[in-house]
């Protein structure tokens, strides 16, 4: 194929322009007998907390039209575990990593990036201030310009590092723009959109909420005009802000229209639970996209919706 694919977000120069979504292939490890993870854009870890957690109660998944929702409550095994397993098998096989965090509290995201700040082989960090404050009564970080930004300058303050810092930003907000202008004042290099949509499912039989946490995050296709307006939003606002989009995305044609709309980069998440090529099919179908229009690179199309 005769179309450029690399990319950048910010100061990080991708070989590709797919990358895992977090929570969705581990840390990657799951999805090597299926493609050379190393040949990713990067490997977006599934958000790691400073201790082992066992998530949320079960039923965790639930079917949606043209979607999923998932309860899982960020289960994983803490900090200690995933540098001594997880971080030590991407670096041996030379895959460009993301690690996303995650804290009960601003303190403990302090306590993570300080701890990561020492360590090789990370190439971008991901603050995923999408999950809740236990300390504001569940409210969820990036809800609200405030506790977003104070999250970002938290992780600024001890990030002594060259490695970008992108946010990883919710759509159940009134405007995404708003919270997007206060992460870039704390810090960000990038940002990372959207996360899930808050939804739920009812059993009508037992006549109760489907999920064992009620609630669960909606993702999948039914997600995806959602995800190209957030980004387009954010794109028309911050015109020079890098943006990693997810939300969706089955195809190399889904792919495009987040690139049009300002993403530089896309996360695969959804459609790799029924097809775990997907990230490296996407790519391929992207170029083929590229190609089929008449462009050279992935480059000349960033945002190029908005100049038509």
């Amino acid at each position: 194929m005769s179309v450029d694919l690399t990319t950048s977000l910010g100061s990080l120069e991708l070989s590709a322009p797919t990358l895992t979504a977090s929570g969705c292939a581990a840390a990657g490890r799951e999805l090597a007998q299926f493609g050379d993870v190393s040949s990713l854009g990067a490997v977006v870890t599934k958000s790691i907390m400073m201790e082992p957690r066992s998530g949320r109660a079960t039923p965790r998944m639930a079917e949606t039209p043209s979607g999923m929702l998932n309860s899982i409550g960020l289960q994983g095994p803490g900090i200690e575990a995933f540098l001594e397993k997880d971080l030590s098998w991407l670096t041996q096989n030379n895959v460009t990593t993301i690690v996303s965090i995650a804290g009960n509290n601003v303190d403990e995201f302090g306590d993570l990036a300080r701890i990561l700040a020492r360590v090789p082989g990370i190439a971008g960090l991901e603050v995923n201030i999408s999950c809740p404050n236990v300390e504001s009564r569940g409210q969820v970080f990036a809800c609200n310009p405030v506790s977003a930004a104070q999250v970002i300058k938290t992780v600024r303050s001890v990030w002594h590092s060259d490695v970008p810092i992108f946010a990883k930003l919710s759509p159940d907000v009134t405007d995404i723009v708003e919270i997007a202008h206060s992460v870039v004042e704390a810090g960000v290099a990038g940002v990372s959109m959207i996360n899930t949509l808050l939804g739920m499912v009812i059993d009508v039989d037992k006549m109760k909420p489907m999920l064992g946490g009620r609630t669960g995050g909606l993702s999948g296709p039914a997600i995806r005009p959602v995800a190209v307006r957030a980004i387009y939003q954010v794109h028309a606002a911050l015109p020079n802000l890098p943006i990693l989009g997810m939300g969706g995305i089955r195809t190399g044609h889904d792919a495009l229209e987040f690139i049009a709309a300002g993403a530089s980069a896309v996360s695969i998440g959804t459609a790799v639970f029924g097809d775990p090529s997907a990230p490296w099919r996407i790519a391929t179908e992207l170029g083929q996209e590229l190609q089929a229009r008449g462009y050279d690179s992935l480059r000349e199309v960033i945002g190029l919706a908005h100049r038509n």
